[in-house]
């Protein structure tokens, strides 16, 4: 696995704050989860409306794809709230982003809130959990057909634009866009926009290898201070986190990899430093 984020000095894994509980990222590629297994787990934990949305799907690849990160998000939020996964109520907002019904008298192990996100691309899923706070995230795969990713490229703000031509149309380049996308797509499902958040009204400077160097936020955004984590967590394929920066001590994040049949032994990574700052104005 390669972490593409500055790692702090004496690198190991991070301290373990009791007060701040890690955020909780699992990546499960689709053939961890036979297509009977996916099938049989979808009729007992989806509800009707994901059980009638898989059904719409013209092609096999995509209604696996479906199944795997849907049952993937039912059964990891079943081990981090202690209820079981058909008893998870799951709403949406009126911008079409899941999250987990509230319980007034809090979740059987602790706390009253989990908020998590998904993404899935080429195969993988990924589900970020945490519970405080808000999460984004994101994952590609490196292979797209050069015309998808030059459109994508014209959606980000001129000073990214300049930074991902700095190296010649080849894999270079196309891993630079990604980059971007997936930290900006991580960003604006951590906000709760999606696609409707311009993602020229925002701008990332990343270091040439690894990290996230400075964050110029949209000036809707009151705090402004963000931890964004890169990770590469298997070859040619790019994942991005977003949470939000607060005055309580940094979460450390645990990976986990494959679809959660149990509490596996997670791969501990320390968050980096927030970046960004109120009413940021995006440099042209």
């Amino acid at each position: 696995m390669t972490i593409t984020a500055p790692e702090p000095p004496g690198t190991g894994p991070a301290p373990h704050h009791e007060t701040v509980p890690p955020v909780k990222l699992w990546l499960c590629p689709n053939d961890a989860l036979p297509p009977a297994i996916a099938g049989i787990l979808a009729s007992h934990w989806l509800d009707e409306r994901e059980n009638e949305t898989a059904a719409r799907f013209l092609f096999e690849r995509d209604r696996r794809q479906y199944l795997v990160s849907h049952t993937l998000v039912r059964r990891a939020l079943a081990l981090e709230a202690g209820l079981a996964e058909a008893e998870l109520v799951i709403w949406r907002s009126s911008r079409g982003r899941p999250f987990l019904q509230p319980l007034s008298g809090g979740l059987p192990r602790g706390g009253g809130h989990l908020d998590f996100n998904l993404s899935h691309s080429g195969g993988y899923s990924l589900l970020g959990i945490v519970r405080s706070q808000r999460i984004g995230v994101d994952v590609e795969s490196l292979g797209r057909e050069t015309g998808a990713l030059e459109t994508i490229l014209a959606t980000f703000t001129p000073q990214e634009q300049r930074w991902a031509a700095e190296v010649p149309p080849g894999r270079r380049r196309d891993r630079r866009v990604l980059r971007l996308w997936t930290l900006k797509e991580a960003y604006s499902k951590a906000r709760g926009l999606g696609l409707g958040l311009p993602f020229d009204e925002f701008a990332f400077t990343l270091d040439d290898d690894r990290g996230v160097l400075a964050f110029q936020p949209p000036a809707d955004d009151l705090t402004g201070r963000w931890r964004f984590l890169e990770l590469e967590p298997v070859p040619e394929v790019l994942a991005a986190v977003a949470v939000p920066a607060d005055e309580n001590p940094a979460p450390h994040l645990e990976l986990l990899q494959g679809f959660p049949w149990d509490r596996a032994a997670p791969h501990t990574i320390a968050l980096p430093e927030p970046v960004g700052a109120p009413h940021g104005h995006v440099p042209g």
